[in-house]
């Protein structure tokens, strides 16, 4: 594998996102914002700031949302105009700048069969080239971007890169957790995956974030993986038979706020976060805050 440089990436949008009916009845989750920009927006600043050239959705059959928050809107832009409406159209030309020099492309995942065979179906598009890979449901707010951070590991190590940060041992049971091997600061070989185990019983603190560098062996595991109980194939239970399998899996803490999106509460959390550290409302949000006693 001599080109080392990650210039794809895959970013799995196809689920139903039940945790956020009724909204998710009518808006796509990569859709609900934060701030004032939608979620998809801030993967994509990252993966652009990463160096990515070409970013595959996997979205459910008939979805067209990204490709219109993406494209040119000139029926829209033509009437912001004549309103004098500048302010608004710096927003419209910030997302044309955005998606400049990045090519999307799109694959239909028909069922609802676990983020693991969403990746899959990228498998023609991807071919025999190492990849990035975003979840929607974590957004990093960091100084060097957070793939970008795990690219830089993937370069001398040519395996596999897994995004970890700690976890509190209440949110444990949550996520997938790693048992690892330390190799130096912030980067650990991974030794085991549990799938979300209860606290006494976990390898460690360290959860999976929705951040990786893959490589197109994965796929092969991909094929021969079986639908759990829940019916589905994860992403995590495969990289875990890999790392059984003697295969090399890195593991790097990576600099940076991790901000969940993947259930209401953690939703709103990242809202307020972002909300009170923004140049433009942050202020104002805590005097309002603190007008009103809250």
């Amino acid at each position: 594998m001599a080109n080392n440089m990650i210039k794809k990436a895959v970013i799995p949008i196809a689920g139903l996102a039940t945790r956020f009916l009724p909204l998710s009845k009518v808006v796509s989750k990569e859709f609900f914002p934060l701030i004032d920009k939608p979620t998809i927006h801030y993967i994509v600043e990252e993966a652009k700031a990463s160096g990515i050239k070409e970013i595959v959705f996997v979205t459910r059959p008939k979805s067209k949302g990204i490709s219109e928050y993406f494209e040119e809107n000139p029926k829209l832009e033509k009437f912001l105009k004549i309103r004098k409406r500048d302010y608004l159209l710096r927003e419209l030309y910030e997302i044309r700048e955005l998606a400049k020099n990045i090519s999307f492309s799109f694959v239909s995942q028909k069922e609802p069969l676990g983020d693991g065979h969403a990746i899959l179906q990228t498998k023609k598009i991807i071919k025999k080239e190492p990849f990035g890979v975003f979840f929607p449901d974590d957004v990093v707010d960091s100084k060097t971007p957070c793939l970008a951070q795990l690219i830089n590991i993937f370069r001398t190590s040519q395996a596999p890169v897994i995004g970890l940060k700690r976890v509190s041992d209440e949110k444990i049971p949550s996520y997938g957790i790693v048992e690892v091997e330390k190799i130096s600061s912030h980067l650990y070989k991974i030794k085991k995956i549990v799938e979300k185990p209860q606290k006494e019983s976990a390898p460690s603190n360290l959860a999976i974030v929705g951040r990786e560098i893959l490589t197109p062996e994965v796929f092969s595991y991909l094929e021969k993986a079986s639908l759990n109980p829940k019916k589905e194939i994860i992403l995590s239970e495969v990289l875990g038979k890999m790392v059984d399998d003697g295969k090399v899996i890195y593991g790097y803490e990576f600099e940076g706020r991790w901000l969940e999106c993947g259930n209401k509460l953690n939703w709103l959390k990242s809202n307020f976060y972002l909300c009170l550290k923004d140049p433009e409302f942050g202020e104002s949000l805590k005097k309002f805050l603190n007008e009103e006693n809250l």
